[in-house]
């Protein structure tokens, strides 16, 4: 089957790989608009259940994906600098380039052509391309190739509320941080964590009316970067941030919520944030955009007819997605309304109405949380987490390392 995947993303790659593993006899080009090393955002998160897949999937690319990705232990709210609560957990981030280089060697291993500086944004672009067997759409959350075929896709675009901008810091968190400064225009927090020795990913948000009122909208680039600097001087224990991103400083953006009917029409296919997006607060775009790889080429290798492999994947994935999307939109109105539940609360508290922000939660799950955030208990906890991942690690085959010990806990005041 010759497949022509637009955009060079995690999704096409994967798709690309995940195709190729099944059956090498697929012609398979991926066509990216930007230049090798070229990506927007610094760095993505996943947890266990990813690499469960992906070593399941391809233990090549997983095994090299888990070594240059780095281990966060635990997630840290602090709330005016100084406050601070906990939750227990850990996962492991990477940048995004690192990831794409992974996938990009081995698709080219693998004997896919993955071509860079190429754009498919006009009908005149894709009528070069339409006489593929099948056309593969992973080209994000503004993909040209779903707007081509809107009203066939059903699609609806929705723009969140709150602005946010993506920057990097030199601070480097071994936690994922999340961290609330009030201010007289209102709160503004940021999430935060390790993407790269000596680099952690930042991402600011705000509401619309904090943004206006402290200015943001209207100063420029490096004052608007130095004013959050001052603002969160405590929680990046006085470092610096960095807005870089493809060459240039970063932009204020607003979450853009993509939905649609039906993710195929004629012989496309749409996949990732191209048919779906989830609000970042949840950590799950690049394992749904995996996902959605994987399904789509176990579709393929099932079925003999593609009308009924697409739609089958069509099926199959909009029902696994839609918890996800219903919990996603509620973190995202959670934290549009962040001014409501950070006032007049502690850092204990602002945490535990984030960490049931989901929905209804048993009455004695309050005391738990207070309970968990003793230093004994949380040193517990570490030690139980790094036991459950040594576990995991050897049942799905990765190398042996050197365990190393659970980091001391900071003292408390």
């Amino acid at each position: 089957m010759r497949i022509v995947c637009v955009g060079g993303g995690p999704a096409t790659l994967y798709f690309a790989i995940s195709a190729k593993l099944r059956d090498a006899g697929h012609e398979i080009t991926v066509i990216e608009r930007d230049p090798p090393g070229a990506t927007y955002g610094l760095g993505v998160v996943y947890w266990d259940d990813l690499l469960d897949m992906l070593y399941g999937n391809d233990m090549e690319s997983a095994r090299e994906l888990r070594a240059a990705s780095i281990l966060w232990q635990e997630q840290e709210i602090r709330m005016r600098g100084t406050d601070t609560a906990y939750f227990g957990g850990y996962g492991y981030s990477t940048t995004r380039a690192t990831l794409l280089d992974v996938l990009t060697r081995r698709a080219r291993e693998l004997g896919v052509d993955v071509e860079h500086n190429r754009e498919i944004a006009t009908p005149a672009d894709f009528s070069a391309i339409a006489d593929a067997d099948l056309v593969v759409a992973g080209d994000g959350a503004n993909s040209r190739v779903r707007q081509l075929h809107s009203t066939q896709f059903g699609s609806r675009v929705k723009v969140g509320g709150n602005p946010y901008i993506w920057l990097g810091t030199d601070k480097v968190f071994d936690s994922f941080i999340f961290a609330f400064e009030g201010t007289p225009a209102g709160w503004i927090w940021f999430h935060a964590y390790p993407s790269s020795p000596g680099i952690s990913t930042c991402i600011v948000e705000c509401t619309e009316q904090t943004w206006h009122a402290l200015g943001l909208d209207a100063c420029s680039d490096s004052d608007g970067l130095r004013q959050l600097e001052k603002i969160f001087a405590g929680a990046l224990d006085g470092h610096s941030l960095i807005s870089q991103s493809r060459g240039q400083s970063a932009r204020w953006l607003r979450f853009v919520e993509v939905s649609n009917e039906t993710w195929h029409h004629d012989n496309i296919v749409l996949i990732g944030d191209a048919a779906h997006t989830t609000h970042f607060t949840i950590g799950s775009g690049t394992r749904l955009a995996m996902m959605d790889s994987m399904g789509l080429a176990h579709c393929l290798f099932e079925h003999d007819d593609l009308d009924l492999a697409l739609k089958t994947f069509d099926e199959r994935s909009r029902e696994s997605l839609r918890q996800v999307s219903a919990a996603a939109r509620t973190s995202k109105a959670w934290y549009e309304n962040v001014d409501r539940y950070a006032t007049g609360r502690n850092a204990v508290d602002l945490s535990y109405a984030m960490g049931v922000r989901s929905g209804y939660q048993a009455p004695w799950r309050y005391q738990t949380h207070l309970i968990s955030q003793n230093p004994v208990w949380r040193r517990v906890r570490r030690h139980m987490a790094t036991g459950e991942r040594w576990v995991l690690a050897r049942r799905r085959g990765e190398p042996l390392a050197r365990r190393s010990r659970v980091p001391a806990l900071p003292p408390t005041s």
